[in-house]
């Protein structure tokens, strides 16, 4: 289908064209949509024409401009012998089909990037084909969504492609009957969105409940440890690891009450369930329809999240026959920091065997690299491959090879790209998957960390405190990973206490932290606890401290500074490795 046709996205002429706060709103809509598939250099293409177009420069928007001042290309460029940005365009048109296909087929404004030119249209969606339900006596409360089983025949149909074609975790097996590698991809919890019931039965109320619906299954779809399905559809959704979300909408003046529960449709039994109330002010309502849809769906597909955790109480006492790939994703998040070098080697050991079952499993190559770079981490493994940063970047390599969209994979690249010294890529890798989905608090908690680690402290430490309030499940790291911002804020007796808050089995990069803490405190009672500590489970990790500690902290100052209370704790800190970081230090 062609963005061009009108029936296809929904586009009628309209009086008063697109402004430029909405033609830009769009855009950012565009830019952070998983659907949006595209790499940064065409994210910076499109917003370079939007942006000249709309200060009236459009007919300086040449392929040799874009070279030059998108590309960085110099002043030779050739648009006639080098195609680069007609390449480049091509990708964009596609991109572009696909996310108005999929997530944008609702949106209020319709980019277009017409072929033999790069200037972009901006046309607004006529107004009647965004009702939210069909013209009938059916009561609001009972309507179904306009568009909405055709919604969900393409959203299935394009992930399924996009499965298919990227190697997506997504595993939608019951969608491939006629796919002979249907066999080849795991299968992993779903969830079946059912459309929210309206219980004011009023147009705005009516509107609320689709809009939430519909940000909810947008939300989930970027989740990729589960399969989002809209509707009520049953196909194969009846049995173990298969959920409904269902929810119920009341509207009364400024407030919104929405009762969210998430259903295990083998039996019934609600395994999670939520209340969300708002004040709804006049200009915010889009707003804050997001950010409930947002809380939902973070609360209930994020690692840690309600599905994890119904799954994992299930799968802890029989693992079914298909489910053994999934089961080891569990297993790593559930052993993940564990100081026993047993538990990490069995989490690995069992992802590797996903991995060869199911080799275009994205998520279980992100969790291989990432139990790799654990390891490289805590040191505390004897037995551990001297070239396991090599194997994690391999690793993460495939994931994002197999799912470039995919969080997991790009927190996988990320943390490789970091314990490399590569500290801008990984940053850069960062950020790039948390405008993905800012909603996944694992992937929002680790680049938090990094951000911090890397000197960062503000930003970092701030996304790491939002990320810590809405987390379910994971304990140990955010803590561990706040003890360390108190720490360098200077605030020491807080720093104790979100370390002993922390996982009391803490790996030992984590506990070199409360070492470091009780030292600046003068506690050295309990530090030559923490001393012993370390001598019985990882005799090595304090024997090489000046790298250990470099391969997390970035810069100088922020070595000594922990180097400074380790030595008040007692550690033996070789003179010359203090030196030369506060001699670095005091050079920056």
């Amino acid at each position: 289908m062609a963005i061009g046709d009108q029936q296809d996205v929904g586009v009628e002429p309209t009086i008063s064209p697109p402004s430029r706060a909405e033609v830009l709103a769009q855009l950012e809509r565009i830019r952070l949509s998983t659907e949006f598939d595209a790499p940064d250099r065409d994210r910076k293409f499109l917003a370079y024409v939007i942006e000249e177009t709309l200060a009236g420069r459009g007919d300086r928007i040449k392929a040799y401009s874009i070279a030059t001042e998108v590309f960085g290309r110099d002043s030779s460029f050739d648009p006639q012998t080098d195609p680069a940005v007609r390449i480049e365009a091509g990708r964009i048109r596609r991109a572009l089909e696909r996310y108005y296909l999929v997530a944008g087929r609702s949106d209020p404004i319709v980019i277009r990037m017409p072929k033999g030119a790069y200037v972009p249209t901006f046309e607004s969606r006529a107004e009647k084909q965004r009702a939210p339900f069909m013209e009938s006596g059916t009561p609001p409360s009972e309507a179904v969504p306009v568009g909405w089983h055709e919604r969900r025949r393409v959203l299935l149909g394009a992930a399924a492609l996009a499965c298919g074609v990227a190697g997506l975790s997504a595993g939608f097996v019951y969608f491939s009957g006629d796919d002979g590698n249907a066999a080849n991809r795991p299968n992993i919890p779903k969830v079946i969105v059912t459309p929210f019931e309206d219980l004011s039965g009023t147009r705005q109320s009516a509107m609320m409940a689709q809009g939430l619906t519909d940000e909810v299954v947008s939300n989930l779809a970027k989740f990729k440890e589960i399969v989002p399905v809209t509707g009520n559809d049953r196909l194969q959704t009846s049995g173990d690891h298969a959920y409904a979300l269902e929810g119920r909408v009341r509207l009364e003046g400024e407030r919104l009450r929405l009762v969210v529960k998430l259903v295990q449709r083998s039996d019934g039994a609600i395994v999670w369930a939520n209340t969300y109330d708002e004040r709804l002010q006049s200009g915010d309502v889009i707003d804050q329809q997001a950010r409930t849809a947002a809380a939902v769906s973070s609360a209930v597909a994020e690692p840690y999240g309600a599905v994890f955790q119904a799954s994992a109480a299930e799968l802890r006492h029989s693992v079914p026959e298909g489910w053994q790939a999934y089961a080891c994703t569990l297993t790593y998040y559930d052993h993940r920091g564990d100081i026993d070098p047993q538990s990490r080697r069995s989490a690995e050991d069992c992802l590797q065997r996903a991995t060869r079952q199911f080799p275009t499993y994205a998520t279980a190559w992100a969790l291989l690299s990432m139990s790799y770079v654990d390891a490289l981490r805590n040191r505390a493994d004897p037995a551990a491959s001297p070239g396991l940063l090599e194997q994690a970047g391999e690793a993460a390599a495939r994931a994002v090879d197999l799912a470039p969209v995919d969080v997991r994979a790009l927190e996988a690249q990320m943390l490789v790209l970091f314990a490399r010294g590569e500290v801008d890529a990984a940053l850069a890798v960062g950020a790039r998957a948390l405008a993905i989905n800012p909603n996944d608090s694992e992937l929002a908690g680790a680049y938090g960390l990094r951000l911090a680690q890397s000197g960062q402290w503000d930003a970092g430490c701030k996304l790491l405190s939002d990320t810590t309030e809405r987390n379910l499940g994971q304990t140990g790291a955010f803590e561990g990973a706040l003890a360390s911002c108190a720490y360098f804020a200077g605030d020491y007796v807080t720093a104790e206490r979100w370390a002993r808050l922390a996982n009391p089995h803490a790996s030992p990069a984590d506990r070199v932290l409360l070492l470091a803490v009780l030292g600046k405190l003068g506690k050295t009672d309990q530090a030559q606890e923490e001393r012993k500590w370390f001598e019985a489970h990882a005799p090595a990790f304090l024997g090489d401290l000046r790298q250990t500690i470099a391969a997390q902290l970035h810069r100088p100052e922020d070595q000594h500074r922990l180097f400074d209370g380790l030595r008040a704790a007692g550690v033996s800190v070789p003179e010359a490795e203090y030196q030369q970081a506060g001699t670095a230090s005091a050079i920056r």
